[in-house]
């Protein structure tokens, strides 16, 4: 059980600054475990101890983990002057935890998006020693080969000189339009549009749908998000241990 100051949890899950919530506390509309509370800064065990504020109990939580079906033209960031962020479509009750997308999908991408405020768990998922598993759909102007899909296992090099690991291309349908799918372990700026391009072929749609063991939960809309379940998140953190 972790140990906590009293305010810093209360100003965590949105009760207002730490003067705000030791505001709270004098006026009496805090209580732990059935009495009132006379120090805001007093130590408390957040995941045993009884909250009541305003008489409403507290569920508090550290970590949030959010499945969103990232939609079309909003970025993935957690601000921005000009665009919509993802952050921007969650609602008051999730902005409060500060999360943050892990890595990047381009702004007319679409997809599974992971967005947490577990620290410890993003760095993994995006450190490049995990190789953890991305996997797309796309659509392709141009007849993608099997000479393509050779070229892919064998690692593609970018216009900037950096050679992709081997990646897995698998092709749905050949024309002069082309449906695939694609699978690599790294995440590089504009990765899977850059590859295509090295072999002379342009993206006109790209979706993520797996990303690890995560699978993007088709019946969410593009916008819309949900959390993670406990055997999500429980396969997530023990694929990148």
């Amino acid at each position: 059980m972790s140990i906590e100051r009293l305010d810093k949890v209360l100003s965590n899950m949105g009760y207002g600054t730490r003067k705000e919530v030791k505001a709270l506390v004098k006026n009496g509309r805090v209580t732990l475990n059935g009495s009132a509370v006379k120090d805001s800064s007093m130590h408390i065990e957040p995941e045993k101890d009884e909250i009541y504020i305003n008489g409403e109990k507290l569920c508090y939580k550290k970590y949030i983990y959010l499945m969103m079906n990232k939609p079309q033209g909003v970025i993935s960031a957690t601000y921005d002057n000009y665009d919509r962020t993802v952050i921007d479509l969650l609602g008051d009750e999730d902005v409060i935890f500060n999360p943050a997308p892990v890595g990047r999908l381009d702004k007319d991408t679409v997809g599974l998006l992971l967005i947490t405020n577990d620290g410890e768990l993003n760095h993994r998922l995006l450190s490049p020693k995990k190789h953890v598993p991305k996997r797309y759909y796309a659509k392709i102007e141009g007849r993608v080969t099997d000479e393509d899909v050779l070229e892919f296992k064998k690692g593609i090099l970018l216009d900037d000189g950096y050679k992709t690991l081997s990646s897995e291309l698998y092709i749905l349908k050949s024309d002069e339009e082309s449906e695939i799918e694609v699978v690599i372990y790294e995440g590089k700026y504009h990765q899977v549009k850059r590859m295509f391009e090295s072999v002379g072929k342009k993206v006109l749609y790209l979706k993520r749908f797996e990303m690890g063991p995560l699978k993007l939960d088709e019946s969410l809309k593009e916008g819309e998000y949900r959390e993670l379940s406990d055997e999500e998140l429980k396969k997530l953190e023990e694929s990148v241990k």
